[in-house]
């Protein structure tokens, strides 16, 4: 034989040949391995060759046995007998897979039962069991390899299990890993494990576990692994194995864990090795056990502490194990004693750990397995056991679910934040400080990664756009892919882990530790507060959580999806109470109650969803009680509650169309019926129609809902029911803002509208602060004569005033102008409103009359072609006297009323811009202020200020014959004129301020006084007037308050030097004045000859000529420093009276003052200001004086040529009024004085005089008397 059958072989022939490389005779193969004197070199060499043929040229090697069925069992045989018979391993592998291969490609039932009577033969004759392993190695392969060989052993061979028992009892390992191992294919099969299943519990559990449990090679662990595999395939094995480790118990003692090895033991003993493949494997075959019933096999792991070291293999970086560990503790999980046990406790610190190196590895199903366990763990931990002791785990733990939510893999987001949802709960997080700073981080990774799945907007919509969506999306829900479905989902988590998040703050509020971080530094801002994270949570919902829903129910309607949101929203509420009612606006305002009503009617109908009905019913509630409590100012708890009753018991059965709502509405229920229910859906259809449009959210026609509410109030009226006054408000507001495009209410209408009223104790009850319902009232006559003085009283007493009784009010404040505006259109259509809000001024507090006041104003001011001075006036008179007639003086000097009536008297004087003839109302209102005016006391300033400005206006915008007959009624007033004495000497009273001089009230009544007084001095001395009561002044006060001023308020010393120059102008001899002073005391001696110049100028002194003149030329340097017009023409105009009264006493003292050389200086400081231009009017004025008293050493030639050069290139027509005037005045006094001026100039002079005659004949007369804080002054008054 050639070789050994390794090459071409002339005996055989070439049919034998195998085309290998080198070739190989088949039959010197077979020959060689039967011959029993070949070397076992040989025969391995052969078998090797015979191992590479079936591997690779298989098909020739059948094609030459196959027919020859001898030969074919003669090579089965001596394979088989060489297992017996060599004793090397590597040969006998070889011979095993030479076997195993030829069998498998024969594919002939009778070569395997060749194999299985010869495996009998010998195992029967076998003198020891060591013998015995090749033949259970080469059983054990067959039944790997094929399908069919373990069947086949159990049903027709089932002798040979009993040698397989005794394998397993024979102390080899090697014999008992192969004896596992064929046992293990065995009941891999149906038919074996029914054959064997006695055998099993009978026979083999027990020795099993033994040999388990005692097992020290890796081998046979193995193997036993795998036999242990294949049996907890099957509850009936499983049950087998657990009772023979004691039932459930006996698993609650102690002693269970001592004595003999029990399943859950032996597993917990292969956790202990450090061979991860070891670990993988047991901890696969406790969930192999758990799978089948957790609640019953999991405590006998659990009292043998194995959790404890699955936990610890989490700490491997085998993802085999850790997968293997994931899904045991995941099983575990359902077991309430893997909690109590505080196993998780021990364990989570390792779990957070693993899902860190998890993630570092690129398995997305490790990634979702170990968020799965974590977020169970989270959600079953009992609240009464913390779970995160650690703060710093539990920061990791948010770093965890940071970087989870914020992975690529959608699959593993949708896991993360469900474990988020999960880990919000106050037991976990209750240990301070509280990382709410975390939690906002994760919370906000959560709401972006989710608004990021979401396609953009092509714009932004309104609520109520979503609701196309509702009815449009149910279709297309059920075509939705595999990846929208993740995305709703992914929503779904999100949402539930934000409502988590908002009940975590609202459970913190009542934990004062949760409050603030106690670890932050004093004098420190911490950002770990629940104020903080609670303004957070509406914060992001406002921004992203509302439109990253609103985006996503545009394409699709999920139920679950809305019912959280909904809920959520309804939590948002007490998150943070202070920014309940902003919340609660906005969401009113972006069409939320018409949203969630159009839910209810679409998905809760027929009392389906009950939950999501509940949802929405508690939200619409909560919505409309924060609502009333915000706009509500006059709410009371008992209507609050009633309130709160009727929306609970009535929004859950509210699930109809808003046209069915209608329709509802304007229903009459059945006589004699005892069903409230359409009464109270009525009424909660009011409610929610009421805050919604309150809010502008106006989602039903308007003349559709017109109808509607009236036919509801006659409906009522009809059966005599009274709707609560929460209701009727509901429906007047309504009526009041559909009232434009409805048709106008008829009589029947508005008479049931007034006979509900009637029935109301207080209109407050059902007022809303609202213009379109103050119209409502006003523009039917029928509700405007019984309701018009509480509506209008209700309108202006709503806000808060801001001044108090002892400011003077501001008439340009907003509050005044808002309340005013909305009222202008309907006085202007309705004047006789007007004498509405007379009588309301004397009757409402101060507060309110000023906003009266304001409206009254305004509407005057703006409305200057409605003629309603007239009305207002007569009924000014019939007030005044009334009040004059009831009331004694104490009575009068304590109506706060009377100053805001008497302002506004002032007011409708004030409207008359020009000169006016006085008629009879005017005279007699007249003789009713000035008689007031003398009950009054000097310190009376808010009824005498507005009383005095009205005198003063009857003096000075009046014709001469009307000013006559005034003058002579005023002095008539023995009692006014001494009220004006008691004022004027109130100024040398007062001690001078202390800080910069302001117009306090007392300075203004003063000015007013002397203002008053000196016009009285004017225009008696003009019309020779009766004068029943003289006033006294001394004059040396008089020049002292000028002179010296002790920081009086510049309009104080206008009104003194207007005083002073009427008196000048009368050269103190009026028969109304009584001049008292040193000067013109009876006892003074008669003057010396030095003072022969003193008595000239009686009753001034020189010296007080030249303090005063002194004072003036200060005076005019002080304009020109605060650049004060009206200082300025009081200031020149006195110093031109005093110049003119002295020249009529003593030219020498006029001449020698108008030459004072300071007055040249005085003119260059005032030219040197900003203007540095003669065309002023105190320059002109005083230019006029020193021409007029030849004052050539102050005026030059060169100054008037430079003022007629400048007036003559200068545009008249821009000068201001009073420029003009002493301009003109300052060339009629030069062509007036023959002053020798240039023939050009003279030309020039001229010239400019007619222009500004025609330019005095055609300007714009304006107005004369104007307000300077609340004194009335003529301009003319002071300037002429």
């Amino acid at each position: 034989m050639a070789a050994g059958g390794a090459g071409p072989c002339d005996g055989h022939g070439v049919r034998w040949a195998l085309p290998l490389r080198p070739p190989l005779c088949l039959a010197c193969a077979v020959e060689t391995l039967g011959d029993g004197s070949a070397s076992l070199v040989r025969k391995k060499h052969v078998l090797s060759r015979l191992q590479d043929a079936l591997a690779w040229q298989a098909l020739p090697v059948v094609q030459l046995l196959a027919p020859d069925e001898r030969v074919c069992m003669h090579l089965i045989g001596t394979l088989f007998g060489m297992l017996h018979t060599v004793e090397d391993s590597g040969a006998l592998d070889l011979l095993v897979e030479v076997l195993v291969r030829l069998v498998v490609e024969l594919k002939s039932e009778q070569y395997l039962c060749c194999i299985l009577n010869e495996s009998q033969k010998e195992l029967c004759k076998a003198t020891t069991m060591r013998s015995s392993l090749p033949t259970f190695a080469l059983l054990g392969k067959l039944a790997d390899a094929i399908p069919g060989f373990a069947d086949l052993l159990v049903v027709e061979h089932s002798n040979l299990v009993d040698h397989l028992l005794m394998g397993l009892m024979y102390p080899n390992e090697g014999i008992k890993a192969a004896v596992c191992y064929l046992y293990g294919k065995l009941y891999s099969s149906p038919v074996g494990t029914e054959r064997l299943s006695a055998h099993f519990e009978e026979r083999l559990c027990s020795l099993f576990l033994n040999t388990l449990g005692c097992a020290q090679t890796k081998e046979l662990q193995v193997n036993c692994l795998g036999l242990l595999k294949e049996l907890l395939k099957s509850d009936h094995f499983v049950s087998i194995l657990m009772n023979n480790s004691k039932t459930e118990e006996e698993t609650e003692k102690s002693e269970f864990l001592e004595g003999e090895n029990p399943l859950p033991l032996v597993l917990k003993k292969l956790l202990l090795t450090r061979d991860e493949m070891l670990q993988a494997a047991s901890s696969h075959c406790m969930a192999a056990v758990l799978v089948h019933s957790p609640s019953r096999y999991a405590p006998a792991f659990i009292h043998a502490d194995v959790p404890e070291f699955l936990f610890e293999c989490l700490l491997c970086k085998s993802e085999v194990l850790i997968w293997s560990v994931y899904c045991c503790l995941l099983l575990l999980t359902e077991e309430r004693l893997f909690f109590s046990k505080c196993h998780t406790v021990y364990g989570i610190e390792s779990l957070v750990r693993s899902l860190q190196d998890v993630l570092q590895m690129n398995n997305v199903e490790l990634h979702k397995q170990g968020l799965l366990l974590f977020t169970e763990i989270l959600k079953r931990q009992p609240m009464e056991i913390k779970l995160f002791t650690n703060r710093g785990v539990c920061i990791e733990a948010i770093d965890v679910l940071m970087e989870t939510v914020n992975c690529p893999v959608l699959e593993v987001a949708v896991e993360a934040v469900r474990a988020v949802a999960a880990f919000l709960r106050k037991d976990h997080l209750s240990s301070p400080p509280i990382p709410y700073e975390e939690l906002q981080k994760l919370l906000e990774a959560a709401l972006k990664r989710c608004a990021d799945l979401s396609p953009p907007q092509s714009s932004k919509r309104h609520a109520s756009d979503l609701l196309f969506s509702v009815s449009q999306s149910q279709p297309a829900n059920r075509n939705l892919g595999r990846v929208p479905q993740r995305q709703c989902q992914f929503l779904l988590n999100t949402l539930e882990s934000f409502r988590n998040a908002c009940r975590l703050a609202v459970e913190f509020q009542g934990d004062f530790m949760a409050q603030e971080n106690a670890f932050t530094a004093p004098n420190s801002e911490s950002k770990d507060t629940l104020s903080k994270f609670s303004e957070f949570l509406l914060r992001i919902c406002d921004s992203l959580c509302i439109p990253m829903v609103m985006s996503y129910l545009q394409r699709a309607v999920s139920l679950s999806v809305v019912e959280v949101f909904i809920s959520t929203l309804n939590i948002l509420f007490t998150v943070v109470p202070n920014m309940r009612n902003k919340f609660s606006k906005k969401l009113a305002s972006s069409s939320f109650i018409q949203l969630t009503l159009e839910l209810k009617a679409r998905f809760c109908s027929v009392q389906s969803n009950p939950v999501l009905n509940q949802t929405c019913s508690s939200f619409l509630c909560n919505l409309c009680l924060n609502l009333y409590s915000a706009t509500e100012k006059r709410r009371t708890s008992q209507e609050e509650q009633e309130m709160s009753t009727l929306l609970q018991k009535g929004l859950p059965q509210l699930n109809y169309t808003i046209a069915e709502s209608l329709l509802l509405l304007s229903e009459t229920p059945e006589p004699f019926s005892l069903d409230q229910s359409l009464c109270s859906h009525q009424h909660c259809f009011l409610l929610l129609l009421y805050f919604a449009y309150t809010l502008g959210d106006r989602f039903v026609p308007d003349a559709e809902l017109f109808l509607a509410i009236r036919n509801f109030l006659l409906s009522a009226q009809d059966r005599g029911d009274c709707p609560p006054p929460h209701i009727l408000r509901a429906a007047l507001y309504l009526l009041a803002v559909c009232q434009d495009k409805g048709k106008a209410l008829d009589l029947r209408s508005l008479c049931t509208i007034r006979r509900i009223l009637d029935n109301l104790p207080d209109l407050s009850l059902v007022y809303v602060h609202c213009p379109l319902l103050l119209k409502f009232f006003l523009h039917y006559p029928e509700l405007m004569g019984r309701f018009g003085h509480q509506v209008l009283q209700l309108w202006f007493s709503w806000g808060d005033c801001k001044q108090t009784e002892a400011e003077e009010p501001d008439f340009d404040t907003s509050d005044q102008l808002n309340s005013a505006s909305p009222l202008l259109p309907i006085l202007k259509s309705n004047s006789s409103i007007l004498l509405i809000l007379l009588d309301l001024v004397c009757s409402s507090s101060v507060k309110v009359a000023w906003k009266m006041l304001m409206t009254l104003r305004t509407f005057l001011e703006r409305n200057e072609d409605v003629l309603v001075c007239d009305l207002l006036r007569s009924r000014f008179l019939q007030i005044l006297q009334q009040l004059l007639v009831e009331s004694s003086s104490a009575t009068l000097q304590a109506n706060s009323n009377l100053p805001v009536l008497l302002s506004l008297l002032f007011l409708v004087q004030l409207r008359s811009k020009g000169m006016r003839e006085l008629d009879s109302t005017d005279f007699k209102l007249l003789h009713q202020v000035s008689n007031l005016c003398g009950k009054c006391r000097p310190r009376d300033t808010g009824l005498l200020q507005p009383s005095l400005n009205f005198l003063y206006w009857n003096l000075h915008q009046t014709t001469p014959c009307s000013q006559q007959r005034a003058v002579a009624v005023l002095l008539s007033n023995v009692s006014l004129l001494e009220l004006l004495q008691k004022v004027l000497e109130c100024t040398w009273l007062r001690s001078p301020p202390s800080g910069p001089a302001y117009l306090s009230s007392e300075d203004a009544l003063l000015c007013s006084g002397w203002l008053l007084v000196a016009s009285l001095l004017l225009y008696q001395h003009r019309y020779n007037t009766e004068v029943h009561q003289t006033l006294s002044l001394d004059l040396t006060e008089v020049l002292n308050a000028v002179i010296f001023r002790n920081k009086k308020p510049v309009l104080l010393l206008v009104s003194i030097m207007q005083f002073l120059r009427a008196a000048l102008r009368q050269n103190f001899s009026s028969s109304l004045l009584v001049i008292a002073g040193k000067n013109t005391d009876q006892g003074a001696t008669q003057p010396q000859p030095s003072s022969l110049q003193d008595a000239a100028l009686h009753p001034l002194a020189t010296q007080q000529v030249f303090s005063l003149v002194v004072s003036l030329q200060n005076l005019l340097v002080q304009v020109q420093l605060q650049k004060d017009l009206l200082l300025s023409q009081a200031v020149v105009a006195c110093l031109e009276t005093l110049v003119e009264y002295l020249y009529v006493k003593n030219q020498d003292v006029a001449l020698h003052v108008a030459s004072q050389p300071w007055h040249r200086f005085l003119l260059f400081t005032l030219l040197s200001g900003g203007q540095k231009s003669f065309l002023q009017p105190e320059v002109l004025r005083l230019m006029t004086l020193f021409v007029r008293y030849q004052s050539s050493n102050i005026i030059s030639r060169k100054e008037i040529s430079q003022i007629l050069q400048e007036a003559a290139e200068a545009n008249l027509a821009e000068l201001p009024e009073a420029t003009s005037c002493a301009l003109y005045l300052f060339l009629c006094q030069i062509q007036s004085s023959h002053y020798q001026v240039e023939p050009v100039q003279s030309g020039t002079i001229q010239t400019l005089l007619d222009r500004l005659l025609g330019q005095r004949t055609t300007c714009v007369k304006h107005q004369d008397i104007v307000c300077l804080g609340s004194v009335a002054v003529s301009l003319s008054h002071i300037g002429n």
